[in-house]
């Protein structure tokens, strides 16, 4: 098949060191729509290592990282090919244990990749990850975890080396704790217990709706494990797994990021399709702050008029989201009152309140704390995203402002969004993307 890599728009695809010029002051109405999720679709992409059979994954967005996790695939000796929202994914060809270090460090989630290969073949080699410059995001859950499976691992040169050692080239099913629950760490033992001979129990496991998700497509395929979404998660080891039709969860950040949009230019929107399990810490601060929200059994209508100061600390699902904080701080900025935002995850992950100084926003840092004063207004300006969500935040930033707010980094941007600009646009908002100048 090929891979058909994910591409952008066209006009985006031409444009030079491309920023959004955004129009501020807009109200947004109507309903806007949510893509499927890029965290958990990663994930899922890397589960198709583990079978020789056809994984076709539905409701998957066509993002630059999606892209990229495609290219790791195929480096491999995997199969990708698009259709419509969907990727059919074919392991069969598998040809190679060692993941491209040009890949793995420009997208963190291919590191993923070392579970499934090491219960797929008996071997990986994959180079420590890279992505976003948010922090430390160290690997040490996952080479501990794989260890207790049975694998030797080293680390040399900034490359990771996993071997199951014998003539079986099995893993061996075993009891795993995780001193802090790693979303990935998680995802990865889950993915190389799955074909491990015996059971293995990871405690302290990390309970995010994206873990759930990785489990349901494991059990599609049929594997056997329970207790996902709880600290707990067993896992039985089979022989082999088979092909499977999976349809991802809706991107509960993207939805959030949604409703902050309505919020920061107090709009009546609808958002869909929202799972508010999902999102449930951030309801509650929205519905602290003065919005109203209902929901209709598929998505969420927000309704915002005034927004009052609320705190909020980010902390692993359920707790409030780090992906959120970012954009969260760009409507706090326009409350009324002084919210305090405290970064629990990762140290670097403030980078953008400088932007927002320079549109007007009244933000005094403390460590990892911010004391954000709600002004009147902010005002347009030109600002850069630092991160994924940083830039997300500028965006929402921009909605609201006076004047003309122009966003660069968007290489961040469209990692996690898919067509934001268009999205946004067809429910009111002013936003073209531009060239800018060398």
């Amino acid at each position: 098949m090929g891979l058909i890599a994910v591409q952008s728009p066209s006009k985006t695809r031409s444009l030079q060191n491309p920023r959004l010029e955004i129009r501020g002051g807009r109200c947004l109405s109507g309903e806007l729509h949510v893509s499927g999720a890029k965290n958990s679709a990663l994930v899922l992409m890397a589960a198709c290592l583990l079978t020789r059979d056809t994984i076709r994954l539905r409701n998957v967005p066509p993002l630059t990282d999606i892209a990229a996790m495609g290219e790791m695939l195929s480096s491999l000796g995997g199969q990708v090919h698009r259709d419509g929202d969907a990727l059919e994914l074919k392991g069969d060809s598998i040809n190679s244990s060692t993941a491209p270090y040009e890949l793995v460090n420009s997208l963190r989630a291919s590191f993923f990749c070392i579970g499934p290969l090491l219960a797929r073949t008996g071997m990986a080699k994959v180079p420590l990850p890279g992505g976003c410059q948010i922090g430390t995001r160290p690997v040490v859950e996952h080479v501990k975890g794989l260890k207790a499976l049975g694998a030797q691992v080293t680390i040399e040169h900034g490359v990771v080396t996993a071997v199951v050692p014998g003539s079986g080239h099995r893993l061996t099913g075993g009891r795993i704790h995780m001193d802090c629950p790693s979303v990935g760490a998680t995802e990865t033992l889950m993915m190389a217990a799955a074909l491990a001979d015996g059971d293995t129990v990871i405690d302290n496991a990390a309970l995010e709706p994206e873990v759930v998700d990785l489990a349901g497509l494991l059990i599609a395929m049929g594997a056997k494990v329970r207790g996902a979404g709880t600290s707990t998660i067993t896992i039985v080891g089979v022989d082999r797994l088979h092909g499977a039709d999976y349809a991802v969860i809706p991107d509960r950040i993207e939805a959030g990021t949604f409703l902050l949009a309505a919020a920061i230019t107090r709009s009546h929107l609808r958002v869909t399709p929202v799972i508010p399990d999902h999102l449930g810490a951030v309801l509650t601060k929205l519905e602290e702050a003065g919005c109203t929200l209902e929901h209709d059994g598929v998505g969420l209508t927000i309704k915002a008029d005034q927004i009052n100061a609320v705190d909020l600390r980010t902390q692993p699902f359920p707790g409030f989201p780090t992906d959120l904080q970012a954009p969260f701080m760009s409507l706090l900025a326009t409350a009324r009152g002084t919210s305090v935002i405290t970064e629990n995850i990762f140290e670097n992950r403030l980078q953008h309140v400088g932007e927002l100084q320079r549109m007007g926003a009244d933000i005094r840092m403390q460590a990892n704390t911010a004391f954000v004063e709600g002004v009147a207004r902010l005002s347009g300006a030109p600002v850069q995203g630092s991160d994924l969500r940083a830039s997300a935040a500028m965006v929402l930033a921009g909605l609201a402002a006076d004047g003309i707010t122009s966003v660069r980094g968007l290489e961040y941007l469209d990692r996690g969004y898919a067509n934001l600009e268009g999205k946004l646009n067809a429910a009111g908002a002013s936003i073209e993307r531009v060239s800018s100048a060398a």
